[in-house]
C-alpha cells in the first residue's frame, strides 16, 4: 500500500489578520497542504521560519519591524546555507521591489488577490522546487518591473548573465517560460516530452547561472526575448 506524502507544512507572514485568516483557511482546507505558523511581522516571521522549518514561506511584502524583502534574504538569500523556500506576496500596483525579493532567493509571488486556488498552486509549486509563473500574474508583474527598475529608489540587481548562447529550442522553451507556460503546456506547444522540457530548463539554468524558472523569466524580459501584447 502506498503511504501518502505528509502535508505541505507552511508559514504565513502579514501583519493584516483578515489576510492571515483567509490564507489559513483557503491552505488548511487543501488535503495536501497545512499552515504550521502565523507571523505579524519580518522579525517574528524570521524566528518562526527557523525554528518550524516550513516546507513554504508565505511573507508579505510590507510588514513592520522587518520588511519582506529582508526577511527573504535572511531566509532564502544566496549566503543562506540551509535556505527555506519562500514565496512573495504583494499587491501589484504599490510593491515595485518584488523582483529584488526574487534576486534575493523568493522561488515565486503572488498577487494578494489571486485567489484561492492560484495560492495553492504557488504552495505547491514551492514546495516541489518550482516556481508559480503563470500569465495572469508573471507576465504581468515582471513587464511591471522592467519597466519601472530605472525609475526606483533603489534599483534591483541585474538579472543572471548568458555564459554560454542558447540553442534555439531553448530560447524557445525560455520564451514560454516567461509568458507563464508551465512544463507540461511547454511541452504541448513543443511537440516534445514533459522530460525533455525538464532537461532544456536545467540547461538554460547552468547557462544562466538562474536559481529558477522565476529568474529565467526575469532575464528573458529584460533582455527582450518576450513581447506579448497587452
Amino acid at each position: 500500500m502506498t503511504v501518502p506524502a505528509p502535508p505541505i507544512r507552511v508559514l504565513i507572514a502579514d501583519d493584516q489578520e483578515m489576510v492571515r485568516t483567509g490564507f489559513r483557511f483557503f491552505l488548511d482546507a487543501q488535503p495536501d497542504i497545512t499552515v504550521v505558523a502565523e507571523a505579524v511581522d519580518g522579525e517574528e516571521a524570521v524566528a518562526l521560519a527557523r525554528r518550524e522549518r516550513p516546507d513554504v514561506c508565505l511573507l508579505d511584502i510590507r510588514m513592520p519591524k522587518l520588511d519582506g524583502l529582508a526577511a527573504t534574504r535572511l531566509l532564502a538569500g544566496p549566503d543562506v546555507a540551509d535556505p527555506l523556500r519562500v514565496v512573495v506576496v504583494t499587491t501589484f500596483d504599490l510593491d515595485e521591489y518584488v523582483y529584488g525579493a526574487l534576486r534575493g532567493g523568493a522561488c515565486g509571488f503572488l498577487l494578494k488577490d489571486s485567489g484561492p486556488t492560484l495560492l495553492a498552486e504557488a504552495v505547491r509549486a514551492a514546495a516541489a522546487g518550482d516556481s508559480l509563473v503563470s500569465p495572469s500574474v508573471t507576465v504581468r508583474l515582471l513587464r511591471h518591473l522592467t519597466d519601472t527598475t530605472a525609475a526606483a529608489p533603489e534599483p534591483a540587481p541585474p538579472a543572471p548573465a548568458l555564459r554560454e548562447p542558447l540553442t534555439d529550442r531553448e530560447a524557445g522553451v525560455v520564451r514560454l517560460v516567461a509568458l507563464g507556460r508551465t512544463n507540461a503546456e511547454i511541452a504541448a506547444e513543443l511537440y516534445v516530452s514533459l522530460s525533455t522540457v525538464k532537461t532544456h530548463l536545467s540547461s538554460v539554468q547552468l547557462k544562466l547561472a538562474a536559481r529558477n524558472r522565476v529568474e529565467i523569466a526575469a532575464w528573458a524580459w529584460q533582455h527582450g526575448q518576450v513581447r506579448p501584447g497587452p
